[in-house]
């Protein structure tokens, strides 16, 4: 009867358009509000208002306000707060438990007391964390961040970024492979993390002071628009940072040992990515009635967030393993859950949202590099605006999309990416791929609950 052809707009499932033509279907990407929870969607709409757009103004002002200069390498213990005095280590994620904790952080815990001497075996080093004789606490609670399992111990050397009084800190970043932060810690690890502690720190140090404070966001930037994406692909950055620092690490009795480790870890540079993401993030926390999220991080066992609004409160939920390319004898089975304080990066707006810059990730994550830019615009629709600093050649310079608003994922359906390494599951293995993972739903239904509840000042 129909004899002119037909044009499908479709809003339901694709499997309903599968006997029509693909080039006569438009699929609309249209998702329940709030991921189909009525309650949660109402109380969306009830704060998106004035106040809120207001809050959000005042929080993304503060973070895109931040300049982190990268001042010095220092053992933890001097300068990260509440790790100088007695047995304490960091973790990466939300608060955990250590009974719960996964095989990776579990490892990395075990290597860090071997390191620090606090243990001759690894079975009594198991001992004293599961008695309770050495604490450990989120990074994110003193001012740091870590990647995957993020442990940080007193001994070890740490990035100091600083912006007039406030700091923030990360770890030198081991290199690929079998490293700590992917649960490894044979003998091999921990003489890898001693000579970070008694060259590397010393020497990059020396190099920071002689050359003066380094401005991260800048180089950032600059490595962006030479095909880094802050997270997973660090080359660039890796390479400016090393040019900004080599002749003064030249100077130094060991300095070619650094310069040589410097030249074969092309990831040196995302913990420092890392440290600038976290120094501007922790000036929008308590942005009274900002929906903007501050922090996301994960343990191996739960994702957490953190909202400007609702300060320093976690929203957790069960986090999952990534999807993405495995090192050759590896899968999907093998992996441990999602873990890492490296999403810190994704929050600012680097990382899985600046993939347009960057689409040789796609070789280490998966996917393809039209994979890279559709990303990157999908993002545009659950963060306030562009970032200033960081604009995207391939997007017409365009700024990354940065702030992520919990009322606007749950007004699109649109859940953060973030790149990520993968783990085992098992401690010891250490790290056997990469790839890509998305936020739970619950954690952002969580958050807007809390938010409407401070609204009501209950």
């Amino acid at each position: 009867m129909i004899t002119g052809g037909v044009r499908v707009l479709n809003v339901g499932l694709p499997v309903i358009v599968e006997g029509v033509p693909p080039e006569d279907v438009v699929q609309l990407d249209w998702r329940p509000p709030a991921f189909g929870d009525a309650e949660a969607a109402r109380l969306a709409v009830a704060l998106d208002d004035d106040v809120t757009r207001a809050a959000n103004r005042r929080a993304m002002a503060a973070i895109h306000a931040v300049r982190p200069q990268l001042v010095r390498v220092r053992p933890a213990r001097d300068v990260v707060p509440g790790i100088g005095e007695g047995r304490t280590l960091l973790h990466a994620g939300p608060p955990l438990e250590m009974a719960r904790m996964c095989g990776p952080v579990r490892g990395a815990l075990v290597g860090a007391t071997l390191f620090e001497g606090w243990a001759d075996t690894p079975e009594e080093a198991e001992r004293l964390l599961d008695s309770g004789q050495i604490a450990i606490d989120p990074c994110h609670h003193h001012g740091a961040v870590g990647p995957m399992a993020g442990v940080i111990a007193p001994s070890m050397p740490v990035l100091v970024v600083e912006d007039g009084d406030r700091r923030a800190y990360a770890t030198l970043n081991e290199g690929l492979g079998k490293v700590l932060r992917f649960g490894a810690f044979d003998a091999e690890v921990v003489d890898r993390l001693r000579w970070m502690r008694d060259v590397l720190g010393p020497v990059l140090d020396a190099a920071v002071q002689a050359a003066g404070p380094l401005d991260v966001t800048s180089l950032i930037g600059q490595a962006l628009a030479m095909g880094d994406e802050g997270h997973n692909r660090n080359m660039a950055a890796t390479s400016l940072l090393s040019r900004r620092l080599a002749p003064f690490i030249a100077q130094e009795a060991r300095g070619v040992e650094v310069l040589r480790f410097l030249a074969g870890n092309d990831h040196f540079a995302l913990n420092l990515s890392m440290a600038n993401a976290k120094l501007a993030m922790d000036a929008a926390v308590g942005v009274e009635h900002s929906t903007v999220v501050t922090a996301m991080a994960r343990n191996g066992v739960e994702f957490g967030l953190r909202v400007a609004g609702t300060g320093e409160r976690w929203f957790t939920a069960p986090v999952g393993p990534a999807d993405g390319l495995f090192f050759p004898g590896y899968g999907i089975e093998d992996a441990n859950p999602d873990l890492g304080d490296s999403a810190i990066t994704e929050t600012l707006g680097i990382g899985g949202f600046a993939m347009a810059a960057s689409p040789a990730i796609t070789q280490f994550v998966g996917g393809t590099p039209d994979d890279a830019l559709e990303t990157t615009r999908s993002m545009r629709r659950i963060t306030t605006g562009p970032h200033p600093a960081f604009p995207l050649p391939p997007l017409n310079f365009a700024g990354t999309p940065s702030g992520i608003d919990v009322l606007k994922v749950l007004d699109t359906g649109v859940l953060p990416v973030i790149n990520t390494g993968i783990a085992h599951k098992e401690a010891g293995v250490g790290q056997i791929g990469a790839g890509i993972v998305t936020a739970p739903s619950e954690v952002f239904l969580l958050a807007v609950r809390a938010l409407h509840e401070a609204r009501a000042g209950r």
